[in-house]
């Protein structure tokens, strides 16, 4: 279950650390946004103000790419991980077309919630086994109860401990 930050993709990785030290350079700037070179994108496009509505809401973390892809390397420093992908497995689900959904949500439910599962989710039986029920006819909602645990763990849990971490406190206070 525990991978460490190997097991994050290279290029969120890579992202996190350019994030890092843009938000860092903004100290010196005065603009409200700045733009800076990446080998990956043209241009990487901040607005000052973005960690600041990060602390908002949950929902405005994850729908920002630089909030997710932060969230994302800190849920690894904290070996938890399999919570995010999980749930971004689960919206991409959501997005597939009907004749490949048995085949991906065997996939997903093998990936994170099977018995030995190699980034089992944290779920109660319960949810475990009407997941493994909604298996029998796949449907793009048949994850929606696990996922919607997931959010919810990650929302009370890791949510709060994020916006706590050195990281996200040193970018807002760089940003304020």
């Amino acid at each position: 279950m525990c991978r460490g930050l190997e097991s994050l993709p290279f290029t969120c990785l890579e992202r996190a650390k350019e994030l890092k030290a843009l938000f860092g350079s903004l100290i010196q700037k005065s603009d409200h946004s700045i733009t800076g070179q990446s080998k990956k994108d043209d241009k990487l496009r901040l607005n000052i103000d973005e960690p600041l509505k990060w602390k908002e809401s949950f929902e405005k973390l994850l729908s920002s790419q630089n909030g997710l892809c932060l969230f994302r390397a800190f849920l690894v420093s904290e070996f938890s991980e399999e919570n995010i992908a999980f749930y971004l497995a689960c919206e991409d689900y959501r997005a597939t077309k009907s004749s490949k959904l048995a085949a991906k949500a065997k996939k997903i439910y093998d990936q994170f919630i099977g018995s030995d599962a190699p980034q089992e989710v944290n779920l109660d039986h319960a949810t475990k086994a009407i997941t493994k029920e909604n298996m029998e006819h796949p449907s793009q909602s048949c994850f929606n109860l696990a996922q919607a645990k997931i959010y919810t763990l990650m929302e009370k849990d890791c949510y709060p401990r994020f916006l706590k971490s050195c990281t996200y406190l040193e970018l807002s206070r760089k940003t304020g």
